[in-house]
Order: structure tokens, then sequence, then C-alpha cells
């Protein structure tokens, strides 16, 4: 089959690429279709060594930030694309909807959707932009008809494949479509070998993007108020101003390590005490079996997708809240119990890039046959 991969933009190097990166693996031969590249960015230079078609919007998109006020332009993005001669295309999906291209009779759509477009229904964001009232009138203006597109476009999807419980109730609900699960590829195996012979150091770890809706705020200054040490990787992203607020926050206790290699990255997991996690409706979030891959347990707030992975007590613990009192007594329980590697490393295994490989390739081996 002729296959075409086709993702949201490449720019930052997050999980939605790291999933796309694992569908290279599988297609070695496809092509990537987006909206943008940024030349030189933690993901492209991910994807260096593939062929990819940006949108010929690409420039303008690219200048600053605009990509994200001119969403509005998706529909125009995406239906300049021509992807008829394929016989498979999978879209990997998120905030930039990612639909609408053109395809033959015989081409068969498949959707790995991380989440349905948060900011089109009602879910916290990562910037939290609608806080300024002229925006929010735009975006109560544009929403209505990218709601739209987003609906009818899902309709032309042969086949839906959630990257979590938490996003198949979402596109249940908001496309009326049924879907299949296949979690995001984690790099188990390598992160278990990477951390074998490490030792436990007494801090916490968090790793994220730099932006809202993912509790750091509450997390640096929980632990600063704790007194326990805390430790964030991650890059800013967007117009948040998470970075700003959290250098505020952050005396001696609390350390923004930036981006960081892999390797340093699994030693981090490693050596930490624990991980937390304090985003309120995570679509998933990998982040967290990573840790557990290093024998690392969690603290992560009992919703979205968190659920999926933190067995309470056995992996992590689950709190129903993101407060300094709330956090301090998770700590305590956090402190009593003698956390078991083994177990944690078993549950992470359930979500290992070569599962992912496996199910998606079963997956398309019984579902993508060329249309009759």
């Amino acid at each position: 089959m002729k296959v075409a991969l086709v993702h949201d933009y490449i720019k930052e190097y997050g999980g939605a690429e790291r999933t796309l990166k694992t569908l290279t693996e599988i297609f070695p031969k496809a092509p990537i279709y987006t909206a943008f590249r940024v030349k030189g960015s933690t993901a492209d230079r991910q994807f260096s060594d593939r062929e990819i078609h940006e949108s010929f919007l690409a420039p303008l998109l690219k200048i600053w930030r605009l990509y994200s006020p001119l969403r509005f332009l998706a529909p125009v993005i995406w239906k300049s694309m021509d992807l008829s001669k394929y016989d498979l295309v999978i879209t990997s999906t998120s905030w930039y909807i990612t639909r609408g291209f053109k395809v033959g009779p015989k081409t068969k759509l498949i959707c790995y959707c991380h989440t349905p477009p948060r900011w089109l229904y009602g879910y916290e964001t990562s910037v939290g932009f609608t806080k300024y009232w002229p925006v929010k009138i735009y975006a109560a203006i544009v929403g209505h008809f990218m709601r739209m597109y987003d609906f009818q476009t899902a309709q032309k999807i042969d086949f839906w494949i959630a990257n979590s419980k938490n996003v198949a109730a979402r596109i249940r609900k908001f496309y009326r479509k049924s879907s299949y699960v296949i979690y995001p590829p984690i790099d188990v195996e390598v992160i278990i070998k990477a951390t074998k012979d490490l030792k436990k150091e007494d801090y916490f770890l968090i790793v994220s993007r730099l932006v809202g809706a993912k509790g750091l705020e509450e997390a640096a200054k929980a632990a600063k108020n704790l007194g326990l040490e805390l430790r964030i990787v991650g890059e800013a992203h967007g117009f948040g101003e998470v970075e700003k607020k959290l250098k505020k926050v952050a005396g001696k206790r609390v350390k923004l390590l930036g981006r960081v290699s892999d390797k340093k990255l699994y030693e981090l997991y490693g050596r930490a005490k624990g991980f937390i996690a304090l985003a309120r409706d995570e679509d998933f979030g990998m982040t967290l079996v990573e840790a557990m891959a290093a024998g690392t347990p969690v603290i992560a707030f009992n919703g979205g997708g968190f659920r999926e992975s933190v067995v309470d007590g056995v992996t992590g613990i689950l709190i129903d809240d993101t407060d300094e009192t709330t956090l301090a007594k998770a700590i305590k329980r956090f402190n009593r119990i003698k956390w078991d590697k083994k177990k944690l490393q078993a549950q992470a295994k359930k979500f290992s890039k070569e599962r992912f490989k496996k199910e998606i390739k079963e997956f398309v081996k019984s579902h993508a046959k060329a249309k009759q």
C-alpha cells in the first residue's frame, strides 16, 4: 500500500510527535504532510531524514506564533492538500484538527486521535487565551464555524483510534463515532535499561511543556512551602507566561531545567524519589508511564487519562485536588509506602513502544484494505 502520514505541525517535540516518530518507523516510506515545519526545531531534528510536505500557508504560519491566532485557517490548510494517490492515510490529530484533505475513492482514512481540540469543547487549554474579552469574542465566533468543520470532517474518517479510554469517550461525545483504543508508544525497555543501576535521590520530578492546565504553578508553590526539592523539565510553548511565573516562584527548592536530552531525562526519572503530575484532565499522560518504567512512583491528579495508567497504592497515588494541603497528605502517604520497582515496571510494560507497533500493524492489516 501507498501510505501517507498527516500531523498538525512540526515544531515542539512532545508526546504527539513521539507517536508520529513511531508511526514513521512502522511506515518508513510514508511521507509526512503537515501545516508547517520549523527548521531546526526540536521536532524537526527528529524528522530530518523524512520526506515532509508543508501547506502553502506555511510561510505565514511560521511568522512569530501566528499559527495559533490563525487557527481558523485550518480548513483552508487541509483542503489544499491532495492525498488521493494514497491507499492509506493515517492522520495524527489534536488541536489543529488535521482533517479535510482530498483523498481518492479507494483511500482508507485512519485517525489516531490524541484528543478532539480542547479549545473547541470547553476543556482547559495550555494557554488560557480566552481570559481576555476581545479574544473570547473572537474565539466564540471562530469556534462556532470550526466546530462545524471539525464535526463534518470527522464523519469522513473510516476508522478512529483513540490514545486512551478518556479520549475515546470524547470522540463518542463530540463526533458520535466509536473508536479503538491503542495507547501511545513509550520507550519502556530503553528506560528500564538506562535506569537499571541508578540510586534514588531526595527530589521530585515534573516533565511537561511549560504551559497552563498542567498544574505546574501549584506544584512549584507547594514544593517551596513544604520544603521539597522539585525539578521541572520542559520548554515554554505558545503565548503562555507559565515560565515567567515559575521563575518567580522558584528558589533553591525548585529548579527549572529546560529541555534535556533523552539520556539526561532518563537519568532524572531514575534518580527521582517521585514524579508529580497535576493536570486535571490530561488526555493520557505519557510521562507518568516513563516514570514508572524508571521505577519511580507518581503522585497524580485523579482524573483524565491518569486513571488508566496509575494503580493507586501500587504504582502511585491518585489525589482529588491539587492544593497544598492535599499534596502534603499525599506526600506523607507516599513516604509510608514501600514501592516495588518490579510492579512499577510491569505496569509500564503495558504501554510499551513494541506493544504500540504490534497493535497498529494488526489494526491496519484488519481494517485498511482498499475500498471496493
